[in-house]
């Protein structure tokens, strides 16, 4: 039996009465919150070891928490599931760009949200024990066990996905990988991806590394690599 701990985040009772439910019966301990700021704090504090965190909130709304969240050391690495009701690919794509790792569209099957969760747990476990070492390469130094990376010696602040996609890319250099074979190995095979999402976030990274952004470079027509 499950024992992790899901922090569900939404603000209509029969969703989280439905999900506590679900979840409960599957083994894991659940904690509920109805609103953006409350689920910050109960992240902060109680670190789950994964959130169901719903788009529309009253108040902070659940990108923001995403975004505080994922650039909050403390809760950096906790897997985010977004629920969503809206269809617009622009809200997908940003909770991504953001470092959530999965979306569930409304209205939803428990038994997928139970799947998705399972799967996401298992991709943290497995990077958890992969223990990968540091990576070097010219004035970039990545740190997979602090979650550091470092410009010359000084600290770069990355989200957990553009930290992701700097750590494969530096780990494969000379090698030039499409859009998709990129955000699988950062998000794990079939996770919803556009070309824009990794672009943006490549655009990102180029711009906070600095001149040391240089060493990523695109491929025409193909994707992106890693200059030794």
């Amino acid at each position: 039996m499950a024992r992790e701990r899901i922090l569900v985040v939404d603000d209509e009772e029969d969703i989280l009465e439905l999900l506590r439910f679900n979840l409960a019966r599957e083994g894991f301990r659940v904690t509920c919150a109805a609103s953006g700021e409350t689920a910050f704090q109960e992240a902060r504090s109680r670190q789950p070891d994964l959130i169901l965190l719903d788009l529309m909130l009253p108040g902070m709304d659940g990108l923001e928490v995403c975004r505080l969240l994922k650039g909050d050391p403390k809760t950096a690495q906790v897997p985010i599931i977004m629920l969503t009701a809206k269809s617009e690919d622009s809200d997908i794509v940003t909770g991504l760009e953001l470092g959530a790792d999965d979306y569930v569209a409304k209205p939803f099957s428990p038994k997928v949200v139970i799947a998705r969760i399972r799967t996401a747990l298992r991709r943290l476990r497995t990077k958890e024990t992969a223990q990968p070492s540091v990576c070097a390469v010219g004035d970039i130094v990545i740190d997979p066990a602090r979650h550091e990376v470092l410009v010359k010696g000084k600290p770069v602040d990355l989200t957990a996905t553009e930290f992701g996609i700097l750590s494969f890319l530096c780990r494969h250099p000379g090698l030039v990988f499409t859009r998709g074979q990129i955000i699988e190995a950062v998000k794990g095979e079939g996770h919803p991806v556009t070309d824009r999402a990794v672009d943006v976030q490549v655009v990102s990274l180029r711009k906070k590394l600095g001149r040391a952004g240089e060493r990523l470079e695109t491929v025409r027509g193909v994707g992106y690599r890693f200059r030794e």
